[in-house]
């Protein structure tokens, strides 16, 4: 009934106060002859004083409507409103005043009219004030229906923040807190009780929980994935805020919540940088970065640019790309020259002539053709990007007597079955030879695997496919990837080209290999979904298999063979492997560039597992085109 009034249009609501004003004064003005009289009988008394009952609302009426009475909105009412039914009433009880003496009535007490001038003023805004607490409570629990159920894991001084925070919040509603101190289990936090996290199921179940934040910013990443295992079995969508270090003043508020990321999940706990390797290469010098708008290499920039270089260049041949990262590392505010170069590493003259006007000391090649299935059709393309951007840049660095050369190569150069892989191995032996007849550059490569979140990572696939509802496509059951976050393969590819002298292959430690279903499953449930297959045929998002993409393996690897030693840092390894001489390397260089030049597809497969050794191609050639050419 209370919704139904609620809802109802607001003319409607306006005949329905005044008709309660209507029935109002005259029951005013009675009670006002009752309580003078002291008889629930007044009228015997005062036999005018029905005509007087009339009377009053008659005239009452008239006077309210003009003042805006009716007009204000019942639920935004304030003290302003209040004042204009004082102001109305005594309108209409001078009204009725003027009346009883120019009609000459007698018998009627003149006190009952100060008594009814008060119960007046009492009972319409009385009528007013219910209407107002009845649309509010209404609106609260809508609002309330609508919030998300959730809790928060943390009750230390981050929870509180969020707590407060949210309290006002129009999606979350905090209906219970968890902390594994025992000393704060049992108590209340801003009205909310602090429960074990032993009690999770039954307190999920009682309260009727939709979620979970987290608010432990100083928690390791370890003990993080700890309790999100321990809670994503229960369907809840999970949220965190961001570490210390994150926080804008140390303070947490609404718009700093994210999604729990599978680098939550996956993650190891980062080994601090060694902050001597990271500025070795980088503070007071000039450095240029290589497809500075990718992925890796806009990541590159960011850690660079913290690390007081002289002067930063961002060689792009994106001109979005080149802006986006000119802007986003102009927003630092650093005493740190930027220069936006667009341009192309294939033009060996253009990149040499910006080497040498800006005297570039270090420079960070992550250039690159990288999705295996677009490079496996486009094998001429991404060899040329691959392979001979590589010699380019290569070539211009010595002439131009670059210090310091580092290649961001990849986990598929380890024995490749694609393209795309057995071109990035040839461009690590293309800089291993050159290490030895160019010795006044120090080059050296870093190979490692899949970054989370890079533009051709499955990640932000899998969270699209889950967004529009499914379903989420894996290419094998079995298939398995290395993970690591974006940031810290960009740390320690800064930390490893410190550490080159000339030909180095360095092999980041990437953990333990991720098995892609799993992967998907745990990004289904982050969400908040659940999985459908045979077992839960009523599941939210279902998981398809495609099989695997032209050269894709079911297993990466990052070494090919075992000769491998440490290094300084516990996550970088130095690998022994061939490499061919530069003359050698050379004149089959030579011949694979006039095949790529003259879209000989068959003949620059056959060239380079000449001279990659390891490339064993994954799929059948097959004929695309008119003229039936392989690719």
């Amino acid at each position: 009934m209370l919704k139904f009034l609620a809802a109802l249009p607001r003319r409607q609501k306006q005949m329905i106060m005044i008709v309660t004003d209507f029935i109002a004064l005259p029951v005013a003005l009675w009670a006002a002859f009752a309580l003078r009289l002291s008889t629930w009988a007044p009228l015997d008394i005062i036999p005018q004083g029905k005509w007087l009952l009339v009377f009053v609302p008659l005239v009452a009426l008239p006077i309210f409507i003009p003042l805006g009475l009716y007009r204000t909105v019942v639920r935004y009412a304030d003290e302003r409103a209040t004042g204009v039914i004082v102001y109305g009433v005594t309108l209409a009880v001078l009204a009725l005043a003027l009346f009883v003496v120019m009609m000459g009535i007698t018998g009627i007490p003149r006190s009952s009219i100060v008594i009814f001038w008060f119960l007046a003023v009492t009972f319409v805004s009385l009528s007013r004030s219910i209407a107002r607490r009845v649309v509010r409570t209404i609106e609260r629990r809508s609002f309330v229906e609508k919030r998300q159920r959730i809790a928060i894991y943390g009750a230390g001084k981050a929870g509180a923040q969020l707590a407060m925070a949210l309290s006002s919040s129009p999606e979350f509603q905090v209906l219970a807190f968890f902390d594994d101190n025992s000393d704060v289990q049992g108590t209340v936090l801003f009205g909310v009780r602090v429960y074990s996290p032993e009690r999770a199921e039954k307190v999920i179940s009682d309260f009727g929980l939709q979620g979970l934040i987290l608010a432990m910013p100083s928690a390791s990443r370890g003990r993080r994935r700890e309790i999100i295992e321990r809670f994503e079995i229960f369907g809840l969508s999970l949220k965190t805020i961001p570490g210390m270090a994150e926080l804008v003043g140390g303070e947490v508020r609404v718009e700093d919540l994210r999604e729990v990321g599978v680098e939550d999940l996956l993650g190891r706990d980062a080994i601090p940088p060694d902050e001597r390797l990271l500025t070795l290469n980088i503070e007071g010098r000039v450095v240029l970065v290589t497809g500075a708008g990718g992925s890796i290499g806009s990541e590159l920039c960011h850690q660079i640019i913290q690390r007081k270089p002289a002067k930063l260049i961002l060689f792009e041949i994106s001109e979005y790309g080149l802006y986006h990262i000119e802007q986003e590392l102009k927003g630092y505010c650093l005493p740190v020259e930027i220069v936006a170069v667009l341009g192309d590493v294939k033009d060996a003259l253009h990149l040499e002539s910006v080497l040498q006007e800006q005297g570039v000391q270090t420079l960070y090649h992550a250039a690159a053709y990288k999705h295996v299935p677009i490079v496996e059709w486009n094998i001429c393309s991404g060899v040329e990007n691959n392979v001979f951007g590589t010699v380019s840049a290569a070539r211009a660095a010595a002439k131009s007597r670059v210090d310091t050369f580092v290649l961001i190569s990849t986990d598929k150069a380890v024995r490749p079955t694609n393209a795309m892989g057995a071109s990035k191995r040839l461009a690590e032996l293309v800089l291993q030879a050159m290490a030895v007849s160019q010795p006044d550059t120090r080059f050296c490569m870093v190979r490692f695997g899949n970054v989370l979140g890079s533009s051709g990572s499955v990640v932000p696939l899998f969270k699209e496919q889950i967004r529009r509802g499914g379903p989420v496509t894996v290419t094998h059951p079995e298939v398995t990837r290395y993970f690591m976050t974006i940031p810290e393969a960009a740390q320690l590819v800064l930390q490893a080209g410190s550490m080159g002298q000339g030909g180095d292959v360095f092999v980041l430690d990437m953990g333990e290999s991720v098995k892609i279903i799993d992967l998907a499953k745990r990004m289904i449930q982050l969400s908040g979904l659940t999985v459908k297959d045979e077992k839960a045929p009523d599941g939210d998002i279902e998981i398809q298999f495609v099989g695997l993409r032209p050269g894709e393996k079911l297993y990466e690897e990052l070494l090919i063979g075992d000769n491998v030693s440490g290094t300084s840092h516990p996550q970088i390894l130095r690998a022994e492997e061939r490499s061919i001489e530069w003359s050698t390397l050379s004149r089959m260089l030579d011949r694979l560039e006039n095949l790529c030049r003259s879209q000989k597809k068959d003949g620059v497969r056959s060239i380079l597992m000449e001279i990659v050794e390891e490339y064993q191609p994954a799929v059948a050639l097959r004929p695309i085109g008119p003229g039936g050419q392989s690719s």
